[in-house]
């Protein structure tokens, strides 16, 4: 079910009136009344693969729950059990296809096990809920989720525990939440309580950023498709590349500002997931700014696992390069993420090669932002074209075509004032910034008069509907 779809409104309307009428049952209620909200959401368009989440759910759970209630050695066996539930179900269910279509077609090895693995189904959110499954096992081990065990039967935790995993806004495509961050906010939610303004103004940036700027993008930017895109110049491709990173940071940066708008509504604070990623001065920066509930689970629960920087500087480059390549694989079941991941591990590597210690004291560099944007924008090829031949032919047109004469029509307008928003964006933050607070008091006149504007252009000027680029991730 699409956040921008009708049936969603529809969906929405009735959990809100539910969840906020007053009684005793329904006060008391609140939690299930999300949690089977949250079911029906993800079966929507596919109910069989609620099964999937259902067994998740109650793995965990158990997992979860035994750590409590055993001792320290028997804990870390059922956490190492729980961890390699939660990546073997992801590993079968995500890569299956990837290693089965790879034997048949390198190795010419073909029988129907093979042929059964590559019509696995990936289950939408897997990747998502699978690391929030992780997150909970290994926080609970090491203390840091709040949870009174002693005061909570099993079912209690069960269904806190799908809660959790489930709630809704973020089920699909994230944020990332970290069990300890997310427990202690559960209780009763009052309807007096809800921050309004914040909340609404996330939900209609999110949806400006999704329908308005991604979906108009994605019906340029589709042109981005082998063999088609060998028949453009240099300079066309170049700009239709320059607007897949517009649109995907809009898909995205858009969903996940819904989630939290909408978390926000039922009492529930997600974690910020973009900070303006397109003004990072540095690689490291960017990933500070770029999905930061991913960045950040993988620093806390890969990198630091792994040694971090305390085992030396050569250790520290490989474990950095590591968590690197397994972001990219990650994000999809195909060779071309693998790369992606490993090219962003490249330059974070050579980046701290270089710079070393200068990094920490680097202030607002605007060649350095120039570069990362540049470098960011060329890798976002590998997103789009899953297959990484069709990446080289990309890449080989643009520095071949120059002999075809470059077009400027509707489309490349139409990219170019679509893209012009996200860069007003980013650099109307930039000065706010850095010109706070004079800036902010001036820019805070125009807040009433620009997000009606946005809500307008939602009415207006939306792109044809599609899918959120992450749901495939």
């Amino acid at each position: 079910m699409l956040f921008n779809s009708f049936e969603f409104l529809i969906f929405f309307i009735i959990t809100f009136g539910l969840y906020y009428l007053p009684g005793k049952f329904f006060q008391k209620n609140q939690l299930v009344i999300l949690l089977l909200a949250s079911f029906f959401f993800y079966a929507f368009e596919k109910p069989v693969l609620l099964l999937l989440l259902l067994f998740s759910v109650l793995i965990n759970t158990i997992c979860s729950y035994s750590i409590y209630k055993v001792s320290h050695e028997k804990a870390k066996r059922i956490l190492t059990l729980g961890v390699v539930f939660n990546l073997g179900v992801l590993a079968f269910f995500k890569y299956s296809p990837l290693i089965a279509s790879t034997l048949s077609k390198e190795l010419s090895f073909n029988n129907g096990f093979l042929d059964l693995l590559i019509s696995v189904p990936l289950p939408i959110g897997i990747s998502f809920y699978t690391f929030e499954g992780i997150s909970l096992l290994v926080d609970l081990h090491k203390g840091k989720t709040v949870l009174q065990y002693k005061e909570n039967t099993f079912y209690e935790h069960l269904t806190k525990t799908a809660f959790f995993i489930s709630f809704f806004p973020h089920l699909i495509a994230g944020p990332i939440l970290k069990a300890r961050e997310f427990y202690p906010q559960m209780g009763f939610k009052a309807f007096k309580d809800i921050q309004w303004e914040e909340a609404v103004k996330k939900i209609i940036l999110g949806f400006f950023l999704k329908m308005v700027v991604a979906d108009n993008l994605k019906d340029i930017t589709g042109t981005i498709t082998f063999p088609y895109f060998q028949g453009y110049s240099s300079g066309n491709l170049i700009l239709l590349l320059f607007g897949y990173s517009m649109q995907i940071f809009a898909d995205f940066a858009g969903y996940s500002l819904i989630a939290i708008g909408l978390g926000a509504l039922f009492g529930y604070s997600l974690p910020k997931n973009f900070n303006f990623p397109y003004i990072a001065s540095s690689f490291s920066e960017f990933w500070r700014r770029w999905h930061i509930s991913l960045s950040t689970w993988l620093r806390d629960y890969l990198y630091i696992s792994l040694g971090g920087n305390k085992k030396g500087e050569y250790r520290t480059y490989l474990n950095l390069f590591l968590v690197m390549l397994l972001g990219g694989f990650w994000h999809g079941a195909a060779w071309s993420y693998a790369v992606w991941g490993a090219m962003h591990g490249f330059f974070l590597l050579l980046e701290r090669f270089i710079l070393k210690d200068k990094l920490k004291d680097m202030g607002r560099n605007y060649f350095g932002m120039l570069i990362v944007f540049i470098v960011v924008t060329f890798l976002w090829l590998l997103f789009k074209l899953s297959d990484f031949s069709h990446v080289v032919a990309y890449i080989l047109s643009m520095f071949q075509n120059t002999s075809i004469k470059f077009k400027f029509g509707l489309n490349e307008l139409s990219l170019v004032f679509y893209s012009a928003m996200i860069i007003s964006y980013h650099l109307i933050y930039l000065r706010l910034t850095e010109n706070a607070p004079v800036f902010k008091k001036y820019f805070g006149r125009f807040e009433l008069l620009m997000y009606s504007l946005l809500l307008f252009l939602i009415f207006t000027n939306s792109g044809t509907q599609g899918s959120f680029i992450y749901f495939q991730f």
